[in-house]
């Protein structure tokens, strides 16, 4: 059913892409679409980053247990991607090593070497160090452990911010023209001659309240969905997905398969530097990661989600089957009692009719139809091949819509990324931001050494224009929470999204997990004090003003 022309003439925006969903692969995809120069808008129906691309693991890896289902064309792809995102954004990914105990039990020496081997050698590594034994007897990566474990192996990955590699590339998109939308739920998407015509509600973050609708017309739709993106592809557009094979392998690849992994975060257990990866009796693994300085993260599980989309929790036997799996290894035995936070995330995984949760493929599809106006549905995916699946969700379009254009990704980085605006040169991403924090501290002496270091890994090279104009700590403005000053609340309001406690402590940063409840609410009065009918912006200085 077409539209009369009144009513595309009423449309509040024009656009040549709708991308929906605000997750990792929709704001890769929006930034991708607007560095060629198409113009998009990207709606998220609640805060960026606030249901799976917050909740996962914080891993920028090729998944080495992966290679056991064979799948190798996922490792290959995933483990090129890792050098380039690290230095795509060294102030919130870095390289990780990572301590893998030998349990004879499970698999021989000579079967973990020979896919360690694997690891090192499908793709190329410029600096990420290759996989090596270690006698854990007298070894410091030992101390934490069982006195049975005496072996190990030793091999790379990374670790990155999850929440904040969304609104990264969020921002990128924004800052290259597209129109970031969070809090707008896509109502209704309606076929029309050239394209589509979308109806936006976007709500109050306090209330949840609608406060005012958007009608977008688009020449294509992304849906960039997630765990709801079957519904929005049969619910909100009307169309049905089609299988593309009759094989066991590709028959479901039109349908999500939803699992559920929950995390939980204890008291430091260890000192080093180093992460564990643990075999379970069950023969899946889970990773015991230092977080936080003061944490570790200890995740993650593979369970069936059953339930409603937005009824998302860890339950009481998941966090049980983690401390048993972890108490397997340490000294230390981890309790449930010890657990000081908790978070689960629905992975939407392409159905690939795999009997366990754990075996389901991490790969990804695109799904592109011309019928009936141009459309791509994202199925499946992982965070560390967001970028990667980003470039060929773009080509798609871009033949969709009549023009390809060149791709450019690769060797771009992502706001804060550039520490060339302080030191002379990138060499390696570690050492260059040693370098950077070491000049700033050096142009900003007063700058006390642990909002320091957590300004430049949260914010990168912007941390440059936060202290534009700063020469003192009188010119942060009130200390609202320990180390949160005025001067950065509002700088994650206007740049960042950012509206709730919960945005600020939970996903723009890991506060929340380091306050008390008090100062957690005194950031949320803070906030409504400021959306106060009538409250005017007072708080300045010269570098940046309200």
């Amino acid at each position: 059913m077409s539209l009369p022309p009144s009513e595309l003439a009423s449309a509040d925006h024009h656009c040549d892409v709708l991308v929906v969903g605000g997750g990792i692969n929709g704001v890769g995809i929006a930034r991708d679409l607007a560095g060629r120069g198409w113009n998009v808008v990207l709606c998220e129906q609640d805060d960026l980053a606030s249901h799976t691309s917050s909740a996962s693991t914080k891993l920028i890896h090729g998944g080495l247990r992966y290679l056991e289902y064979g799948e190798f064309s996922l490792v290959r792809k995933a483990l090129a991607e890792r050098e380039l995102l690290l230095r795509s954004a060294p102030h919130i990914m870095w390289p990780l090593r990572f301590v893998l105990p030998h349990d004879a039990s499970m698999r021989p020496a000579w079967m973990i070497r020979m896919g360690l081997w694997l690891y090192d050698n499908l793709a190329v590594r410029e600096f990420l160090p290759g996989s090596s034994t270690v006698n854990l007897k007298g070894d410091p990566l030992g101390a934490p452990l069982n006195a049975k474990w005496s072996k190990a192996f030793v091999y790379s990955d990374g670790w990155v911010d999850d929440a904040r590699l969304v609104v990264l590339c969020a921002m990128d998109a924004a800052e290259r023209g597209a129109m970031i939308l969070p809090r707008t739920r896509c109502e209704k998407l309606q076929a029309m001659p050239g394209g589509w015509l979308a109806e936006l509600v976007n709500r109050d973050p306090a209330t949840q309240e609608p406060t005012h609708t958007i009608r977008v017309r688009a020449r294509a739709v992304v849906n960039a969905g997630g765990p709801w993106a079957e519904h929005l592809l049969r619910q909100v557009m009307g169309v049905q997905p089609k299988a593309s094979s009759s094989s066991k392998r590709e028959a479901s690849h039109a349908h999500l398969r939803l699992v559920k992994g929950s995390h939980i975060v204890v008291p430091r257990i260890f000192n080093h530097d180093h992460a564990y990866i643990f075999q379970g009796e069950d023969r899946r693994i889970i990773f015991a990661i230092p977080y936080e300085r003061n944490f570790t993260l200890i995740g993650t599980t593979d369970v069936e989600h059953k339930q409603a989309l937005g009824a998302v929790g860890v339950d009481p036997e998941e966090v049980m089957y983690l401390c048993q799996h972890a108490s397997r290894y340490f000294r230390q035995a981890v309790q449930p009692g010890d657990v000081v936070w908790q978070f689960a995330g629905v992975r939407p995984l392409l159905d690939d009719a795999s009997g366990k949760a754990s075996a389901v493929t991490r790969d990804y599809r695109l799904e592109a139809h011309a019928h009936p106006s141009p459309w791509l549905t994202v199925w499946g995916g992982k965070l560390t091949t967001f970028r990667l699946l980003s470039e060929e969700a773009s080509d798609l379009v871009g033949r969709q819509l009549g023009e390809l254009r060149h791709r450019w990704t690769a060797d771009a980085v992502l706001p804060g990324g550039q520490l060339t605006d302080l030191i002379d040169e990138a060499v390696h991403p570690e050492l260059d931001m040693t370098e950077f924090q070491s000049r700033l501290r050096r142009r900003h002496p007063w700058l006390d050494l642990a909002l320091m270091r957590r300004w430049t890994r949260a914010y990168g090279s912007r941390v440059l224009r936060l202290l534009d104009g700063v020469t003192s700590r009188a010119d942060l403005g009130e200390e609202v929470a320990p180390d949160l000053y005025e001067i950065e609340l509002f700088y994650l309001k206007r740049h960042e999204w950012a509206h709730t406690a919960d945005d600020i402590l939970w996903r723009r940063s890991k506060l929340g997990l380091h306050y008390t409840p008090e100062q957690r609410q005194a950031v949320a009065d803070w906030l409504l004090a400021q959306a106060a009918p009538g409250r005017t912006l007072g708080f300045h200085h010269s570098g940046m003003s309200r």
